[in-house]
This record gives C-alpha cells, structure tokens and sequence, in this order.
C-alpha cells in the first residue's frame, strides 16, 4: 500500500508540474528555461527527478534534452513534445504531452500545417486513450499495442512502431517490459499492482525513427576505473547520485565545468561505463506527437497516476 501511495504523490507532482510548464511553451521560449523550470520544480515539491526532462520539437521524438548553455527556441506552430517523471521513494510517474507553441505562425508553417499538427496531437492522444482503456490484469501486451495502432490509423496516421512504453519498478525506470505501440503479437500478460508507462507516438511519417547527432542524456552501466583523476572524480560522483535512473550531460557540466565534465562524459561513454542516449528523429524527418501516462495495473482496469 506505501509503494501505491508513493506512485500516486509522484503522479500528482509529475501532472502538476506538466500542466504549468505546458502554459510556457510559446514563441520564444528557450528549451533551457523549460527544462529548469521542471527540474527544479520536481526538487521544490520534494521528489526526485526520474529522468531528465525532454523537450523535442517537430521531427524529434524523444531523447533530447538542453546542454549547458543551450540557445535553441521554441517558434510558434512548433510540435513540442515535454516528456517529465519524478520519484517518490523510487516510485516513478512518468508522463508526456505534446503542445503546438502558441504565437503568430507568420510564413514558418501554413494553416494545412498547423491542421496536420493538430490531427497529429490528437492521434497520439486516442491511442493512449484507447490503450488505457484495454489495460487491466491478463490482457496481453500485444492487445494494448493493437488498441494503440487502431486509433492512430483512424487518422491516416502511423504510431512510432519502434518505439515503446515500459514497466516501472522502484528506482527502475525501464524495468524489462515493452509496450507496444502496435500489435507485435507479445504474449505477455499484465499483473494487478504492476506500474507500467505507455507512450503512444504518433507521426505522419512511416513510423521509424533513427538517432540525431549528439548526446545529451546518460546512464550508469558499470564500475570501472580510470587514470584521468578528473574522469575518476566525475565517475564517483555519478556512481554516487546517479547509479540508477537516467541523468543530463547538463548536470555533469554544470558541477565539474563544461571542459572537464564533456571529456570525462565523452571517456566514461567510450569505456561503455555510462551509456549516452542520441535523440531520436523520424527516419523520414516528419512531425511527431507524444502523449503519456503512468498507470496502475487493476483487476478490472487501471488507475492513471498522472492525469
């Protein structure tokens, strides 16, 4: 009951702080101040940061995440996809949404555009309607990826099939089950009490994404030493306050400086000591919508931790 009670609190603070940082995401607004303010946020309520918050636009689906003196912009008529968790006593709630940024489109998109944006939000956001609403103990997962897939395709649109939702566990972010988003046939049934994030992507696109340049989330793999006393220094303090779920480059550089925290980041990935996530592209480079809820397996359904 305590481990229920902690994935409610971090669904409450995760829908909080989703629904007041959604009403920054206009023309102008830098992706940096977005995902400060949700970081921070999440420490002021008293929770720990699952992950680093996400924030990717248009033709990016997931993964990226502002470096240290990031100046990219958010322009109106922009897909933002802002993906954010938090934990209690490791307890996870991880939840998405997808806004198109409010502000004079001018002569960046058309209004046949901005329609298609609109259609893609909402495709994303049937699928995981329809996903929550086959959740319960004994469907299989192969089911939920289907009901994920119909609704996406009532709008001559393709889910991200390559792309998943995942089971939770204490301080365990990615804990071995995939949810589809279609339906690849796993046998799998859910469990009563079993957390689970689904995820639905949405795209007009063929559905596949790729990874982009760069490196901006990461995760601790293995203990492993090194020369560097500067990289030695950096990997101690990421085995210290990041061992389990997933941190920002950010944070590193932050503390230890750009120079010295972009090295040891870049030697530590090459030791295959942390693991360096790329942002995720559609293959064929078009727009992507996200929407996400954590929820809780029941007998005859579920409860939505995040709404």
């Amino acid at each position: 009951m305590i481990m229920i009670d902690s994935y409610i609190q971090a669904g409450k603070i995760v829908s909080k702080i989703r629904n007041d940082a959604s009403k920054m995401i206009k023309e102008g607004c830098l992706i940096l101040d977005l995902v400060e303010y949700v970081e921070g946020e999440t420490l002021k309520q008293g929770a720990g940061i699952a992950f680093p918050c996400n924030v990717s636009l248009n033709e990016i689906a997931a993964h990226y995440t502002s470096p240290a003196n990031d100046e990219t912009v958010i322009h109106a008529g922009d897909l933002v996809k802002l993906d954010l968790g938090a934990e209690v006593d490791g307890c996870i709630a991880d939840s998405a949404v997808t806004i198109i940024a409010e502000g004079d489109i001018g002569e960046r998109f058309s209004q046949d555009e901005i329609n298609l944006h609109e259609e893609i939000v909402e495709a994303s956001a049937a699928g995981l309607d329809a996903a929550i609403a086959t959740v319960r103990a004994g469907v299989e997962l192969g089911k939920v990826g289907a009901a994920v897939h119909e609704a996406i395709s009532e709008y001559n649109l393709n889910p991200i099939f390559n792309l998943t939702g995942h089971s939770l566990e204490q301080y365990n972010l990615h804990a071995g089950i995939s949810v589809p988003n279609y339906d690849n046939h796993d046998p799998y049934r859910l469990e009563e009490g079993q957390a689970i994030a689904i995820e639905p992507f949405a795209t007009n696109g063929v559905g596949y994404v790729n990874d982009a340049p760069g490196h901006y989330i990461f995760s601790y793999i293995a203990d492993k030493p090194f020369r560097m006393k500067s990289t030695q220094k950096v990997f101690n303090h990421i085995k210290k306050n990041n061992r389990y779920l997933p941190f920002s480059g950010r944070w590193i550089t932050d503390k230890f400086g750009e120079r010295k925290g972009n090295i040891a980041l870049k030697q530590l990935s090459e030791a295959m000591a942390i693991y360096p996530y790329a942002p995720l592209r559609e293959k064929k480079d078009c727009f992507v919508s996200q929407k996400e809820h954590t929820v809780i397996v029941e007998k005859e359904g579920c409860t939505v931790t995040t709404l």
